[in-house]
């Protein structure tokens, strides 16, 4: 662990009803100085984001149908085609948890027509789950789900539920997924031992609003 880049596991996140443009500002410049794998930010500030990071090796990523996945699949497309417009190189959308708690097979023809938008654009999908919400044999489920409608990562959480990623979600997705799909944790990451015991785990992406600190405490640890 002491030779992994922890800054490109790193996705630094914004995702809050009170995000400001000079948040934003300090978020770039944080991913800037770090080189972090990518930020995650509302639709609404993609473009911005991706004009000053389109010189960076850092990807820009948003979310769809955040945070419960109630929307149709339509408004959802729609959602996605705007941000691949504006520049979004990387979708973490929210699957119908409506869908899925309801027995339907809806989950897996939604993830289906999304994958395939942003696999022709040559761009990346990753499925919430949130985890919170599922018992371990229906992660599993939903693992295979998303695998198999062609999702390049799933994801834990959205920060919305009662809580975010564990190290047992993690070894429980990345045990059933193949190498193919990535597991991305996010929720409650705030500590650098939690986020090096997720990478240990499996965790192919961290999502945090703490990223900075993170890097800091690595930094710390390791002079």
């Amino acid at each position: 662990m002491n030779k992994i880049k922890l800054n490109r596991y790193l996705e630094s996140t914004l995702l809050k009803p009170t995000l400001t443009s000079k948040e934003v500002d300090l978020l770039v410049v944080e991913a800037v100085e770090e080189q972090f794998v990518g930020v995650c930010v509302p639709p609404f500030w993609v473009k911005k984001v991706k004009r000053e990071l389109q010189k960076e090796d850092i990807q820009v990523v948003t979310v769809i149908g955040f945070p419960f996945g109630y929307e149709t699949t339509e408004t959802k497309v729609t959602q996605l085609k705007t941000a691949l417009a504006d520049g979004a190189d990387e979708l973490d959308m929210v699957w119908s948890q409506t869908a899925f708690h309801s027995g339907m097979t809806w989950p897996k023809i939604e993830i289906a027509q999304l994958s395939k938008i942003c696999h022709q654009e040559e761009r990346v999908l990753k499925v919430i789950i949130e985890t919170a919400y599922l018992t371990p044999s229906q992660i599993q489920e939903a693992c295979i789900i998303c695998q198999d409608a062609g999702a390049d990562f799933v994801k834990t959480s959205t920060g919305f539920a009662p809580h975010g990623a564990t190290l047992e979600d993690i070894v429980l997705m990345r045990k059933t997924l193949p190498s193919t799909v990535g597991v991305k944790a996010s929720g409650g990451i705030k500590t650098l031992e939690f986020a090096l015991d997720l990478i240990q785990a499996g965790a192919d992406r961290i999502g945090t609003s703490a990223a900075k600190s993170l890097m800091e405490a690595w930094r710390a640890s390791h002079t």
